[in-house]
C-alpha cells in the first residue's frame, strides 16, 4: 500500500462481517492508465495530483492499492433469466474501499477485472479492454442525461491477453457507486434462512441510503417502498432515452436505485417497443417494453426476503408486502408520464385523472406513429421540439415528416399536441412562447446518444490497434448529449438498417 488521496471509511467491511471475503487483487504484469475520469476524481474529493503516470497505472490495476483500502468480495445470490442461482458474489470484482465525496455522500470504489475470487465458479476474473470501455462510454452518457448510474473513475490495461474466443487485451475498471448492495445481496442470507442477516442488511441500507425511515414504525415496509419509487423512477428515465439494459437480474438491480452492469446494454434506434440486443436474451425477457414488468418482477423477490421483517403473523406480512410491490405500477406510471410531459413540452399535469389519461393517450399516440414508421426514437423527439420552435407546425419536407411518412396520422397526432400546448397559454401562443417551450423540449430530448455502430467503431480500434482516439471523441461528444454541435453531427446519424438488423451485444465476460 502506498500513500494516496484517498480517505476511506470502510462501513461495509466493519459493520458487515461474514457478508463478504476479503481478497487481494491479482497483480498486472505491464499495466498502463488508459482512462482516467478526471472530473469524477475531484468530485470524491482524490487528490491524485502527486502521483506519477507509472503510480497512477499501478494504483489502478491493483498493483499497489491505496492506504485505507480493504479490498472484500460482495457474497450475493439472483435470479439469472428467471432461474435462482443462490451464490454468485463478486466473481471478478472487488470493492477496495467506501469514501465520503465532496458533498459528503458515501460512495465505493471498486475493481473489476482484477482477477478471480472464491465466487468466480471456475471463471478468471479477468476483463477484456473493450467491455470496461463501454462501461466508461455508456455510464457517462447516462450520467451526462440525468439518469442514476454507477460511473467509470479509471481503465488501467493489465498488459496481459485474455482469452475471449480470440486473445484480446485485458484491462481493470475502477467503478464509482452509491453502494453495490443488491436484490441479490438480500437473497443470499434470506435463501439461507438466515433472517438476522436479512435484517442487519436491511438496517445497514435504511441507514446508508435511506435514512429518513431509521426509527419509523414500519421501517422495512417503508424501505421496501422506497426501493420501489426508486426503481420506478430509474426505470422511466430508462425508457424516456431507450435504453435496453439487457440483464436485468436480480443481482443487478441496485438498491440505491442506480444503473449498474453495462454488459449488453444498447440503446434502440428504430423505435420497436420488442427491441432485444443481447445474445444471450433469446426469448426477449428483457426486451425495452418488457423493462417496467421486470422491475416489479425483481421488487417482488426482493420483497419475499423481507416478509419475515414485516409483521409477526406471514398472511398480514405478506399482504404487506404484496401492496408494496403492487405500488410499483402507480410509481411507475406517474414518472413515465411525468417523462413523457417533459419530453412533449408540456409545462403543467392535468387537473384531474381525466387530463392525465388525456396525456397518456396523447404520448402513447406519438409513440404508435414512431412504432409504424420505425422512426428513430431519438431523431423524432429532437425533431418534434424543432416543430415546436417554428411554432408548432411541421411542414411536409421537414425532418419530422421524413421520419414520419404517414402525413395525415401526423398532422392529425401534431393538432392535439397543438391544441394541448396551447391550454398552457390560455390560447394561442405567440412566437416567443414556443420558442421557449422548443428550448425546453431540447433539454429533455438528447441529440446525441451512444449509438452502436459508434461505440462499436471506438471499441475495436482501441482494443484492435490501440487507438483511443475514437473513444476520446465519442466520449466527449456524449458528456454534452444536447448540444448541437457541428463537429459532433456524426454522432447523431443512426447506423445503417443492415447493421441495426443484426446487432448483437454480449454480457463482456
Amino acid at each position: 500500500m502506498f500513500k494516496s488521496g484517498f480517505t476511506f471509511d470502510n462501513s461495509y467491511a466493519r459493520d458487515l462481517s461474514g457478508f463478504y471475503v476479503p481478497w487481494q487483487p491479482q497483480p498486472a504484469p505491464a499495466p498502463r492508465l488508459l482512462f482516467l475520469n478526471a472530473a469524477l476524481a475531484e468530485e470524491l474529493g482524490l487528490d491524485l495530483a502527486s502521483l506519477d503516470a507509472g503510480q497512477l497505472a499501478d494504483l489502478f490495476a491493483g498493483n499497489a492499492l491505496p492506504d485505507g483500502a480493504e479490498p472484500i468480495a460482495q457474497a450475493y445470490a439472483g435470479h439469472q433469466f428467471g432461474g435462482f442461482s443462490p451464490q454468485l458474489g463478486d466473481g471478478r470484482a472487488l470493492l477496495i474501499g467506501e469514501v465520503l465525496d465532496r458533498h459528503g455522500a458515501r460512495r465505493d470504489i471498486a475493481f473489476k477485472g482484477s482477477g478471480p475470487t472464491p465466487f468466480a465458479r471456475r471463471g478468471d476474473g479477468k476483463a477484456a479492454l473493450g467491455p470496461m470501455l463501454r462501461e466508461v462510454l455508456i455510464g457517462e452518457a447516462m450520467h451526462a442525461l440525468g439518469i442514476p448510474t454507477t460511473r467509470a473513475l479509471a481503465v488501467a490495461g493489465t498488459g496481459e491477453a485474455v482469452a475471449r474466443g480470440a486473445p484480446l487485451p485485458g484491462a481493470v475498471l475502477t467503478r464509482v457507486a452509491a453502494s453495490h448492495l443488491r436484490v441479490g445481496t438480500f437473497q443470499f442470507f434470506a435463501a439461507r434462512g438466515d433472517h438476522d442477516r436479512v435484517r442487519q442488511l436491511a438496517d445497514y441500507a435504511i441507514a446508508r441510503h435511506y435514512p429518513d425511515l431509521a426509527g419509523g414504525t414500519a421501517p422495512y415496509l417503508d424501505f421496501l417502498r422506497a426501493v420501489v419509487r426508486r426503481q420506478a423512477e430509474l426505470v422511466a428515465c430508462w425508457m424516456g432515452v431507450g435504453f435496453i439494459h439487457g440483464v436485468m437480474n436480480t443481482d443487478n438491480m441496485s438498491i440505491p436505485g442506480e444503473t449498474i452492469d453495462y454488459g449488453p446494454c444498447a440503446f434502440m434506434e428504430a423505435y420497436d417497443p420488442g427491441t432485444v440486443f443481447s445474445s444471450i436474451d433469446e426469448y426477449g425477457r428483457y426486451a425495452y417494453a418488457n423493462q417496467p414488468a421486470i422491475a416489479q418482477w425483481n421488487l417482488a423477490r426482493l420483497a419475499e426476503t423481507l416478509v419475515p421483517l414485516l409483521a409477526e403473523d406471514s398472511g398480514e406480512a405478506v399482504a404487506l408486502a404484496t401492496g408494496a410491490v403492487d405500488g410499483f405500477v402507480a410509481d411507475y406510471q406517474a414518472c413515465w408520464l411525468a417523462t413523457m410531459r417533459a419530453k412533449l413540452g408540456l409545462i403543467a399535469a392535468g387537473s384531474g385523472a381525466e387530463d392525465d389519461e388525456a396525456d397518456v393517450a396523447l404520448a402513447a399516440d406519438w409513440l404508435a406513429l414512431l412504432q409504424a414508421a420505425r422512426a428513430d426514437f431519438t431523431l423524432a423527439w429532437r425533431h418534434l421540439a424543432d416543430a415546436a420552435g417554428a411554432g408548432g407546425v411541421a411542414a411536409g419536407g421537414t425532418a419530422l415528416a421524413a421520419l414520419l411518412p404517414d402525413q395525415p396520422a401526423l398532422a392529425a397526432w401534431l393538432a392535439r399536441w397543438r391544441a394541448r400546448c396551447a391550454a398552457e397559454e390560455g390560447g394561442d401562443a405567440p412566437a416567443a412562447a414556443w420558442a421557449a417551450r422548443a428550448a425546453r423540449m431540447r433539454r429533455a430530448n438528447p441529440l446525441i446518444i451512444p449509438r452502436n455502430h459508434r461505440v462499436e467503431e471506438a471499441l475495436a480500434a482501441a482494443s484492435d490497434r490501440g487507438d483511443l482516439a475514437p473513444f476520446e471523441a465519442l466520449l466527449a461528444a456524449l458528456r454534452r448529449p444536447y448540444d448541437e454541435r457541428p463537429e459532433d453531427a456524426c454522432y447523431a446519424e443512426p447506423a445503417a438498417a443492415g447493421f441495426t438488423a443484426s446487432y448483437q451485444t454480449f454480457c463482456g465476460t
